[in-house]
């Protein structure tokens, strides 16, 4: 009759075989209390694999946060929520839900620099994550010179399938960085080959009108906001720039005013209210909103 020590060591190394590290962590716990609770076979089985499970999901969100290049720090709990208003909260808490995703819808966010685009859209990016998702986050910038490469080697129909696995895909700073024709045409190449496939989520500083500058003539520039806004939800974030507002805050508990500094601070963003989105529809069909 094999001894109880050699069942656990046959044991340890079956569970280390099989890739089995949730129930190696928790069975001889849960040994212990199945046999305390008197628990069928069946009953210990399903806590044994419940345990795996969860093990393997955590390690897979880990991973995939991981893989997606996000800014952890730019999470919901971090978000002051009370800057955005009652429709905004709204939109915000329907797109972490995440079945935007499931609709391949497009989220676009249009705000003045330090309004929280790129924290929020983050901040949904990680909650996609967390559901089981895959989320990719990169520049504007970055993206397109990625691309300009694949490109280069005959490797870009290789890189679209690649981007392709990543069910939303947030490209910051849209406009932020003049591009050459080139750039861009590798651009819209990437939204037209994400069209309906995959969700896209975009922070910009510039309004629609302002996108010929991005695409460099109109009819490219059409193409491009017809194929984002078809589905789409758009968040206005007119607002101040938060490190403005936490310069100000700061300067007052430490009971400095400082007005010069001041002045320098705020001219270096545009006013609240001037960087919203205007209406698509000069450039291409209205989207749902």
């Amino acid at each position: 009759m094999t001894a109880s020590g050699d069942v656990g060591r046959e044991l340890e190394e079956c569970l280390r075989e099989l890739r089995l590290s949730g129930v190696r962590g928790c069975y001889a716990d849960v040994a212990r209390t199945a046999a305390q609770e008197s628990w069928s076979h069946e009953r210990f089985l399903l806590e044994l694999l419940c345990n795996e499970c969860d093990a393997r999901r955590a390690n897979r969100v880990e991973r995939h946060l991981k893989e997606s290049r996000l800014p952890l720090e730019k999470s919901l709990e971090a978000f002051e929520m009370g800057r955005l208003s009652v429709k905004l909260r709204r939109q915000v808490a329907s797109l972490a839900e995440g079945a935007f995703v499931d609709r391949r819808e497009n989220v676009l966010a249009f705000g003045n620099p330090g309004s929280g685009k790129t924290h929020l859209l983050c901040a949904i990016g990680q909650e996609l994550i967390r559901q089981g998702r895959r989320v990719l986050y990169a520049t504007c910038a970055l993206l397109v010179q990625e691309l300009l490469v694949a490109k280069r080697d005959l490797r870009l129909e290789q890189a679209l399938k690649r981007l392709g696995r990543y069910e939303a895909l947030i490209i910051d700073d849209l406009g932020y960085v003049q591009q050459d024709r080139e750039e861009m045409e590798v651009l819209f190449t990437l939204l037209a080959h994400r069209y309906e496939r995959g969700s896209v989520l975009i922070t910009s500083n510039l309004p629609f009108s302002q996108w010929e500058v991005i695409f460099k003539d109109p009819m490219t520039t059409a193409a491009a906001i017809d194929r984002l806004v078809h589905h789409s939800v758009i968040l206005e974030l007119n607002l101040a720039s938060y490190r403005v507002e936490a310069a100000k805050r700061s300067k007052r508990r430490g009971g400095e005013d400082g007005p010069s500094d001041e002045r320098d601070a705020q001219g270096a963003v545009a006013p609240a209210g001037k960087a919203g989105v205007d209406k698509p529809g000069a450039k291409g069909p209205a989207g749902k909103r």
